[in-house]
């Protein structure tokens, strides 16, 4: 570990020492977080990274006691808190009653946790578990203090017109405005330290960079009283450079190194760290053909849904416009990556494409050719006959899999449905064949989806696609749920089955590190428009709209 791992706290406000994790007991005891030493000072922002299963999240969730049940917990976690104004020592927060940890939890130390739709309640508006936030720590504050309070807080977060939103429910805000109401419940009592748990991973990179500011300058703010610490969890790398002032690796529950950032990210002494450090995509795509055959072709199309508000007593609501005249051509072995902000229109064009959209309220105009075939006029026996060649690999691989389902029934699914009439020997050579092609092994034949990693359950989906053999392929956001070194092994894969059959791709995704490894073509959408497409490395290098050289910026800096 490297030896730089507390030599430059001066003023611990949260410190681990010897800390552990376990579960289970004798010999099944297995340790989750093992001998675990960290220190986090008054104002000072500190990352914790590493791959799923490393215990990052179990050693931000001890602090506030929210471990699972049957964990065991063994060393110490000593808080100075806000106790240490009065020169009172830290406080062993493991030995604590649990009515004491209460007090502290958002009194002291605050949690942002990833998916606010999860952490909000949907049933309350925004304002009013603002205010509830408020009320439990600050009993003595007025209901109209209190709602003042929030209103600035959701001021102060950033979200526009605070006094409207105020009255909004979650589903009525953005991904990032969510995110931000989170914020701003957790600053409520202007807690010591701020505990983020992968804050940024379902944001586009222009949001991450707007919440990345944003904690800076509230952590700023709070210099007024006393000032607030930060701890990151985050398997976000780029990410972590131009926020934390140090990091701490893990690896399996142990620390493998912990220094500033700086000096970790260009000088890392673990192996691991070395590793996790490289683990960028890679660029190895095979040219697109010169004579290679359109599969995808759309013209002028165009998806809107009714709006929201009708313009007067005798006139129907207009309708929101999410596409607008989207036109491209995808041809086989090739790769369109497609990038926008949160809203852009990037994912109704995949389900567009799909036509996964035809049961909905949508109104779509314009046209899509699948292999030659206009897909808005397809009889629906035609259009599910071709479905095999069309396939869809989604964002959260452990969503969009059964969990009742075994590997042997998910990934044989398609086959009942296209092709009936193979025996039980032929299915399961077929289903034997493409998890050989992905990496995963036979004895995964008859194990469930909560049984693997997120990567092998990737490839389980990518197995369930390919089965089929398609020529076409939509990747919406396959690898964001994903650490970076699984990351880059799915895309490996990606790529190699690409040059194997032939494959094309439509990608959506908000990483440009995916796109630019992954991609032949990128296409920019702005509030449904194409704002610019071309070759890859020479819109990347050479943008010409104000709009993308943003987007290409934020996503160097975060």
């Amino acid at each position: 570990m490297s030896s730089t791992s507390n030599s430059n706290i001066l003023t611990p406000l949260l410190r681990y020492e010897d800390f552990s994790i376990s579960f289970g007991s004798g010999r099944r005891e297995k340790f989750a977080v093992s001998h675990l030493d960290l220190d986090i000072g008054v104002g000072e922002r500190v990352a914790l990274v590493g791959e799923s299963g490393s215990g990052k999240t179990l050693t931000a969730l001890a602090p506030l006691r929210l471990e699972p049940e049957g964990a065991k917990t063994s060393g110490r976690i000593l808080w100075s808190g806000k106790n240490a104004h009065a020169g009172n020592p830290p406080v062993n927060l493991l030995d604590l009653p649990i009515q004491d940890i209460r007090e502290i939890r958002g009194r002291e130390i605050a949690m942002v946790f990833q998916e606010p739709m999860t952490a909000l309640n949907p049933l309350f508006t925004i304002g009013n578990q603002i205010v509830e936030a408020v009320q439990i720590y600050q009993p003595l504050i007025s209901k109209a203090d209190c709602m003042s309070a929030a209103i600035d807080l959701l001021k102060k977060t950033g979200i526009p017109e605070p006094e409207k939103r105020f009255y909004s429910y979650p589903h009525q805000l953005s991904g990032g405005q969510r995110q931000r109401a989170m914020i701003a419940m957790a600053l409520a009592c202007k807690p010591r330290l701020l505990i983020a748990d992968e804050p940024t991973t379902a944001l586009d990179v222009s949001l991450r960079l707007q919440i990345l500011d944003l904690l800076k300058e509230l952590q700023e703010e709070s210099k007024d009283h006393g000032g607030m610490a930060i701890l990151l969890i985050t398997h976000d790398l780029n990410l972590v450079k131009h926020f934390a002032h140090r990091v701490a690796v893990l690896n399996q529950g142990n620390l493998m190194e912990v220094g500033p950032t700086k000096q970790v990210f260009e000088h890392p002494d673990n192996p691991y760290t070395k590793a996790l450090v490289n683990s960028e995509p890679v660029r190895d795509l095979a040219p697109v053909m010169p004579l290679a055959p359109v599969l995808l072709k759309t013209e002028n199309l165009s998806v809107s849904y009714p709006g929201t508000e009708a313009t007067s007593w005798f006139k129907k609501s207009s309708r929101h416009q999410v596409l607008r005249k989207v036109g491209f051509e995808l041809k086989q072995g090739q790769t369109i990556g497609v990038i926008g902000e949160s809203g852009s229109g990037k994912t109704t064009l995949g389900m567009a494409v799909l036509g996964l959209l035809g049961d909905s309220a949508a109104e779509i105009t314009g046209d899509v050719d699948v292999l030659g075939n206009d897909w808005q006029k397809l009889k629906p026996v035609k259009r599910r006959a071709m479905r095999s060649s069309l396939q869809v690999i989604f964002q959260d691989p452990f969503g969009s899999l059964s969990p009742r389902m075994n590997v042997m029934q998910i990934v044989s699914e398609g086959l009942d449905v296209h092709f009936p009439n193979l025996s039980a020997e032929e299915r399961e050579s077929r289903v034997l064949d493409i998890l050989r092609e992905v990496g995963i092994d036979r004895s995964a034949l008859t194990r469930y989806p909560h049984e693997f990693s997120g990567g092998q359950r990737q490839r389980i989906a990518i197995a369930r696609a390919l089965i089929l053999k398609p020529q076409i392929l939509v990747l919406d956001e396959p690898t964001s749920a994903l650490d970076v070194s699984i990351q880059k092994q799915v895309l490996a894969l990606l790529t190699e089955l690409q040059k194997k059959y032939n494959l094309a791709y439509l990608m959506i995704s908000h990483d440009l590190a995916v796109i630019r490894a992954m991609s032949h073509e990128v296409m920019v959408l702005k509030e449904g428009r194409v704002v610019e497409f071309g070759d890859t490395e020479t819109l990347i290098k050479h943008p010409r709209q104000i709009y993308t050289k943003e987007l290409f910026a934020a996503a160097e800096l975060t």
